[in-house]
């Protein structure tokens, strides 16, 4: 489904939300759209992507939505090469799609450990593939990772999580330096914000820590805020990684 308004930017860019369903994902569609970016969104649950599309028409800006399955490689690749025959075009790849079924190893939650690496990491990697032909013919294109704090620091029951964050940072900068110019990179490391990821943990000893480590939390927007930030700078400055986090979180 494809709705637009006829309102064009000079600096509009084709940008591809994946999770865009809810959280970061959902804020972040919602803010590029809102600066006159045509936003494609991405994810499981088409409902909640039309609504957010309805909230975006509403307010003028120009919204797609397509069902996505970022660990289907074929069904990424596929979304992708839909916006690009719709748009003429894909400018950015923002890779928000992610899990956290947090829990200690020795909790064996093999299943859980499978999901984040087949979510975390191959629906990254999935991303990456399905758009660098076209940034590459198109001489253009920016590929943003939103990561995690986990990427930097690992705690009990985030080995596997800060594991999946860290290879999606190094995949990240691996891009960049393999890259032509013309195509640029960015991982946005949020700290705690407001989002749907706790709600995957099924460990109970995880679930406990969780409720005391998000006592202070900062809402989506401000990821999404950032994620606007890197997107605006001109050609020739490529904002590599950006932390944030609430003021609070130690």
């Amino acid at each position: 489904m494809t709705t637009e308004t006829t309102a064009q930017t000079r600096t509009s860019r084709v940008v591809l939300v994946t999770g865009a369903s809810s959280g970061i994902g959902e804020a972040t569609a919602l803010r590029l759209a809102s600066e006159g970016h045509r936003v494609a969104l991405g994810a499981r649950r088409t409902d909640r992507l039309e609504a957010v599309a309805a909230r975006i028409v509403a307010d003028g800006g120009r919204a797609s939505v397509h069902r996505l399955d970022v660990t289907d490689r074929d069904d990424v690749r596929a979304v992708v090469d839909r916006v690009v025959d719709e748009h003429g075009r894909i400018d950015v790849i923002v890779n928000n799609a992610g899990v956290m079924p947090l829990s200690r190893l020795d909790a064996l939650l093999v299943d859980e450990w499978d999901r984040m690496i087949e979510v975390n990491v191959k629906g990254l990697l999935h991303g990456v593939a399905a758009v660098l032909p076209h940034f590459q013919r198109q001489g253009a294109g920016h590929v943003v990772t939103v990561a995690s704090v986990g990427a930097h620091e690992v705690v009990p029951t985030s080995a596997v999580y800060s594991a999946t964050k860290f290879a999606a940072w190094a995949i990240t900068e691996g891009l960049r330096l393999e890259s032509d110019p013309s195509i640029r990179t960015t991982t946005i490391t949020p700290g705690v914000v407001e989002s749907e990821l706790a709600q995957h943990i099924s460990d109970p000893l995880a679930l406990d820590a969780m409720e005391t480590y998000r006592r202070n939390v900062i809402p989506a927007d401000a990821i999404a805020r950032a994620i606007s930030f890197a997107l605006g700078q001109p050609a020739d400055v490529d904002v590599n990684e950006i932390i944030v986090r609430p003021t609070a979180q130690r």
